[in-house]
């Protein structure tokens, strides 16, 4: 015999919903029938829809309704990680895990940072100054050891803020100007839901550990798919994910990413972060679905 419930349609009509398996890894509202006709609601992430039934994980529990009982539903917004009440400068500083080489002087709030080239070329994240406060001196005596530090390193000064900040528009006057692209969300989702939404990996997966770091990778001679991960404490930062164009809309970023979480997940990481270009309107409908939610938005200024 099933398990699964048996429909009761007295009561509240049913089936006017937007809900399907189209919800599946989403945090779904449902409100359903009891036996009694009674209507209730669920709140949770929907984990299965099919044979008549689907299944949410909520605060209580898994629960299984059947979907001839579903009064209503839709999907709700993540709920917001305890981690966006730590300061965009405090989740910043994370990105220092991600080159092991990069040098960092101290510049009051502000942070000097460089770091060697990766991948050919020299990374904004690493040769920038972060500024996501007051530097606690005045701001001319600031951005002149700004252009100081970088014009010692043979680099063109650059400074990393909260887009659209009041720091951003103080900073004009002195010929700090946005560079016109590059503008990055930092996003935020716990590991265990981001990894329950993505699902898992594919058998023919290739991880390379090395301390605290992991890479993932998909294919050989060609690679068609890989990303990287590195831990932080409990924070797991993803990055360098990347799928060979001929293999897109094939799932393998999803997969590459399940993989990294789950790594993450056995390293104790509980919350991930990651840095997305906000014209990157691909890898922002794939972080969403995962539960990534923007915690900041990053703009480099020139000076």
């Amino acid at each position: 015999m099933s398990d699964a419930p048996e429909p009761h349609t007295v009561g509240s009509p049913v089936g006017h919903h937007g809900l399907g398996p189209h919800v599946v890894g989403q945090r779904v509202v449902v409100r359903h029938l009891l036996p009694d006709g009674r209507a209730t609601d669920v709140l949770g992430v929907c984990t299965a829809w099919g044979d008549g039934v689907t299944s949410i994980d909520s605060l209580r529990g898994p629960v299984t309704i059947a979907i001839a009982d579903i009064v209503s539903g839709k999907p709700v917004p993540p709920r917001a990680s305890v981690r966006h009440r730590v300061s965009a400068h405090d989740v910043e500083l994370h990105v220092a895990s991600l080159w092991p080489t990069m040098t960092a002087e101290p510049l009051g709030t502000w942070l000097l940072r460089a770091s060697p080239p990766l991948g050919g070329r020299l990374r904004r994240r690493g040769n920038s100054a972060l500024a996501m406060a007051d530097p606690d001196l005045p701001l001319a005596d600031a951005v002149d050891r700004v252009r100081s530090f970088y014009d010692a390193l043979g680099q063109d000064p650059l400074i990393q803020v909260r887009a659209d900040s009041p720091l951003e528009a103080a900073l004009a006057p002195f010929g700090f100007t946005p560079l016109g692209d590059g503008d990055a969300h930092c996003q935020l989702a716990p590991v265990s839901r981001a990894l329950r939404a993505a699902g898992r990996g594919r058998d023919d997966a290739r991880l390379t550990e090395s301390g605290a770091t992991c890479v993932v990778e998909y294919g050989d001679q060609p690679v068609v798919a890989r990303g990287e991960a590195v831990l932080d404490g409990d924070w797991l930062g993803l990055h360098d994910l990347e799928v060979d164009p001929s293999h897109r809309r094939q799932g393998l970023g999803t997969r590459v990413l399940a993989e990294l979480l789950d790594w993450g997940a056995s390293q104790g990481a509980t919350t991930a972060w990651l840095h997305v270009e906000t014209d990157n309107h691909a890898g922002l409908a794939t972080y969403e679905r995962l539960g990534f939610v923007t915690h900041h938005t990053n703009r480099y200024l020139s000076g």
